[in-house]
């Protein structure tokens, strides 16, 4: 089994690390790499303030998200991002190195949490760990990946939980990719 830590891009100390590349698919995983309890660590993330206001003006709108006065008589006492941006964030975390699927995430459906805040100048990192492998009956290289994802701030505080279902392929799959015209029309997967 291939045992993936990885370590962060940037800490709160400034100190800059190597990102991953996103497109390097020879540290990738298939379906035959993983196992129950195989953890996954992301590299962190910083959010800031524009970052929140532009992400909320264009896909939340609303006074928590887009103005500091507002927001500090809100529920929220200060500028908040949207639990959608903080999404968002946690799904390029994963992409890029928080869950290294050789096919990509193919998400099949989640249970998501928002358990506090995120805050500009929260630096953020996303851990996650499989929990369940559910293999096809009718498709023996593919099987529904259960994991649990959580995404941290600088203070070791929940920001994001998701128990995600992922579709996963093994080495020998022949994944058939879509063509344009394919992507025009709906795409049912099934298992």
């Amino acid at each position: 089994m291939t045992n993936v830590q990885l370590v962060p891009a940037t800490q709160n100390d400034g100190e800059e690390r190597s990102i991953p590349d996103a497109g390097d698919f020879s540290r990738r995983l298939y379906l035959d790499d993983l196992q129950v309890g195989q953890r996954f660590q992301s590299h962190w993330y910083l959010i800031e303030a524009e970052e929140i206001k532009r992400f909320a003006s264009h896909f939340d709108p609303q006074p928590f998200h887009l103005d500091e006065e507002a927001a500090r008589k809100s529920f929220f006492g200060g500028l908040a991002a949207s639990g959608w941006h903080t999404g968002a964030v946690a799904m390029k975390l994963l992409a890029e190195d928080g869950y290294p699927l050789a096919d990509g995430i193919i998400g099949l459906g989640a249970e998501i949490f928002w358990p506090r805040p995120t805050r500009p100048g929260d630096f953020l990192r996303l851990e996650s760990e499989v929990v369940e492998i559910c293999p096809s009956k009718s498709k023996p290289n593919q099987a529904v990946v259960v994991i649990e994802i959580t995404m941290l701030n600088q203070n070791s505080e929940s920001v994001f939980n998701a128990r995600a279902k992922l579709l996963a392929f093994g080495r020998d799959c022949r994944v058939a990719r879509p063509t344009d015209r394919d992507l025009a029309s709906p795409i049912a997967v099934s298992i």
